[in-house]
């Protein structure tokens, strides 16, 4: 992809809007066919939403009347500075036996558990529940814990 072809652009937005912001683009996209060809509106990144776009007047025009964007920063993006936004990272990543976890979805949500094994290339834990009368091994997925305690 060439950066000068199709620059990119970061919008400052109300923290915890971005996904919104992201969605009201996309609509005023496809209404006014605008040449706006990506968004990208990152979890880890707060306040901020990124336009990659024909020229610098799409991006204007896709953002007036929207109620939670600041502005336009000046200057343009380098797809290498965005780039690491864009790789997906496992779920099990840092989770290890013997870490304590909670369930955050799924039939168990709420319950405390004890990590048994991890399986990095399917992406899913088998845990073992605290609070059960009998330790059965239940498989969940890795996004449906958070860590507790970290195994010493």
């Amino acid at each position: 992809m060439d950066d000068d072809e199709n620059p990119i652009f970061a919008l400052k937005v109300a923290v915890n809007q971005e996904q919104n912001v992201a969605k009201m683009i996309e609509g005023k996209v496809k209404t006014n066919n605008l040449k706006i060809y990506a968004v990208l509106a990152p979890e880890t990144l707060k306040g901020y939403v990124f336009i990659e776009a024909s020229d610098k007047g799409a991006v204007e025009e896709a953002i007036q009347g929207l109620r939670n964007v600041r502005g336009i920063l000046e200057g343009k993006i380098a797809f290498d500075e965005i780039s690491h936004f864009l790789e997906a990272k496992p779920s099990v990543t840092g989770l290890t036996k013997g870490d304590i976890v909670e369930l955050i979805a799924g039939p168990f949500k709420g319950e405390k558990a004890k990590i048994i094994r991890v399986d990095k290339g399917k992406e899913e834990l088998t845990v073992e529940l605290l609070e059960a009368m009998v330790p059965i091994p239940v498989t969940v997925k890795g996004d449906y814990v958070r860590i507790i305690e970290k195994k010493s």
